[in-house]
């Protein structure tokens, strides 16, 4: 899809509900599509696909499935070449996969790890592992994390069944986990962190679960909502705590101690979102209606000012920047999903 004859920077797309979930779809086929999750307080919660019309330039919304509670998380498979089924999953009070056709959206699998239990301890977050994509991590407020398998079988008639399995779940923070996201570290498929209510950000191997490295502590111990690794280079994360105004850089190489804070925005940090083709840019988005742009090649001297700032027309709740369109960048605020040209 070509959209540079037009020009056009923002293109813009009003949901029926207040947005709070969302992620761009990573397939060479399927441009500018994302997936839209509700944030409404009571059990019935919608997602929505949402995609670029070339010819009018406008959002169109392709289907619309309901989804119980709201989703904390969606995440497209992480599959760039297209080989695997078009599926898309989402985090709440489970793991859900679902697979995604033109005219619909069916659920594939549910996968619950407490199978004794009538009481389901919320997922807040999770991550799909990008080197292996049968390979999932959910984060929960039990203070555990659980490393799911996933399978697609052999197909069958027409389709392709997907199931999945736990391969193992650990206690990870003596609190809440409030995010979890595989490394491409060593190889990309065994690497990963987590952050919690107890203000840690905490590494794990899966081929050594017996102990895990504490990469660093917030001062206040106040609780650290997101984590996000830069796309490029491995060694660097970023990080934010609950209600705060700044997002903390670490170096996995040198633990405990911030080699960067960015702290222009003027209410609390929602978002993170690292470039997908460069190491040195990330975007921070926030309550105050902005989402800043960095530069932080000059670390370990201090970041001043971000390099460029949109500011939206209302508090943003999540910003996503499109892995395989790095001119792209997602934000929602409201019920608004707007994408913006960088």
């Amino acid at each position: 899809m070509s959209l540079h004859g037009k020009r056009k920077e923002i293109y813009k797309y009003e949901a029926p509900w207040t947005v709070y979930a969302m992620n761009w779809s990573v397939r060479p086929d399927k441009r500018f599509r994302l997936a839209l999750g509700s944030f409404v307080e009571e059990y019935n919660n919608k997602v929505q696909i949402v995609g670029l019309e070339e010819e009018s330039s406008e959002f169109i919304c392709r289907n619309t499935f309901d989804h119980p509670y709201p989703t904390t998380k969606i995440m497209w498979i992480p599959d760039t070449k297209g080989v695997y089924p078009d599926l898309l999953a989402t985090s709440g009070d489970y793991l859900r996969i679902w697979r995604v056709s033109d005219t619909e959206t069916r659920l594939e699998c549910l996968l619950n790890n407490n199978k004794n239990s009538d009481f389901c301890a919320p997922l807040t977050s999770f991550d799909w592992n990008e080197v292996d994509p049968n390979l999932l991590g959910t984060s929960s407020i039990d203070t555990t994390c659980t490393i799911w398998g996933l399978e697609t079988g052999q197909v069958l008639g027409r389709v392709n069944l997907v199931s999945g399995h736990v391969k193992t779940q650990l206690i990870a923070h003596d609190k809440e986990v409030y995010d979890i996201a595989f490394s491409r570290a060593g190889g990309g498929r065994d690497m990963f962190a987590s952050v919690g209510a107890d203000g840690s950000v905490r590494m794990f191997d899966l081929r050594h679960l017996e102990h895990s490295t504490i990469i660093y502590e917030d001062p206040q111990h106040h609780p650290l909502l997101r984590l996000c690794w830069n796309k490029q280079d491995p060694n660097y994360l970023a990080t934010m705590a609950m209600d705060g105004m700044e997002v903390v850089i670490l170096d996995v190489r040198v633990p405990c101690t911030p080699v960067a804070r960015l702290n222009n925005h003027r209410a609390c940090v929602n978002g993170i979102a690292w470039a997908p083709h460069s190491s040195c840019h990330i975007c921070t988005a926030a309550d105050d209606h902005q989402a800043l742009i960095w530069d932080i090649q000059q670390m370990p001297r201090a970041i001043e000012d971000p390099i460029l700032a949109y500011t939206a027309e209302g508090e943003i709740n999540n910003v996503q920047w499109a892995s395989t369109q790095p001119d792209w960048i997602a934000i929602c605020y409201n019920n608004c999903l707007e994408i913006l040209r960088v």
